[in-house]
């Protein structure tokens, strides 16, 4: 469920603000009802209509994307860097990114329009893996490995436990190949927990989100979701 306001400007209506004085002024309906609330939240089959005119709803859409290095997670930058919305250029909606990878990490990303759906695949609640392969600094010993087995402490809390496995070490260069899976979506959190066990990651990838791979996509280029692959995330996040 959605903010009405939310809705009627993602359908073009008008800019939310204005979304907001025509739903306090009386002009919009849900399913035959005045509602004048601001924080109405409508469902996907409720009719909405504004001064007696059907609000068309935006489709929604669901997008995996494998992001490259040097791109911004965001929908907009004041110093003009690439965006992971520019790698989607013909795409009529306006989508999200569902968390976040820092510019120097690559892997897969889901963006959609589906808020709801965004917020439950984030929440350590619903116990979404989020897989990755770091490449990080020294060996790694049984007690780091231990400590982001049983939660690492942060400067914004304790994470929940990961699953952590050494891939390999390459004693030439000092270097740990390090598997993590967490359920969380904490900014550079992965960056973070390796910092504070001592072993600064050089490189990142996130490989995997919940059942979702990389596989077929390229680098820097995306795939719709299969209806199939939607019904499982939203079962997954207890939405069916």
């Amino acid at each position: 469920m959605e903010r009405l306001q939310k809705v009627m400007a993602h359908a073009g209506i008008a800019s939310r603000r204005k979304c907001e004085e025509m739903i306090i002024n009386g002009r919009v309906k849900v399913n035959g009802q005045v509602v004048k609330e601001l924080g109405y939240k409508v469902k996907d089959d409720d009719f909405i209509t504004v001064d007696g005119k059907p609000v068309q709803k935006e489709n929604k859409v669901y997008i995996l994307l494998n992001k490259p290095k040097g791109v911004l997670t965001s929908l907009s930058d004041p110093f003009h860097r690439p965006l992971v919305t520019d790698l989607i250029p013909h795409l009529k909606e306006r989508v999200y990114p569902v968390g976040r990878l820092d510019y120097d990490t690559e892997g897969l990303l889901v963006l959609t329009n589906d808020g709801e759906l965004a917020y439950r695949m984030i929440h350590p609640r619903y116990e979404m893996d989020k897989e990755y392969i770091a490449r990080v600094k020294g060996k790694i010993s049984l007690d780091s490995l231990n400590l982001l087995r049983s939660g690492v402490p942060l400067e914004d809390g304790m994470t929940f436990p990961a699953e952590a496995e050494i891939l390999k070490y390459i004693p030439a260069r000092d270097e740990s190949w390090l598997k993590l899976i967490i359920h969380e979506g904490r900014k550079r959190q992965v960056r973070r927990m390796c910092e504070k066990i001592g072993h600064p990651v050089h490189e990142l990838e996130r490989v995997r989100i919940a059942f979702l791979t990389l596989e077929g996509v390229p680098r820097g280029e995306y795939r719709y979701l299969t209806e199939k692959e939607v019904r499982m995330l939203k079962s997954i996040a207890e939405l069916s």
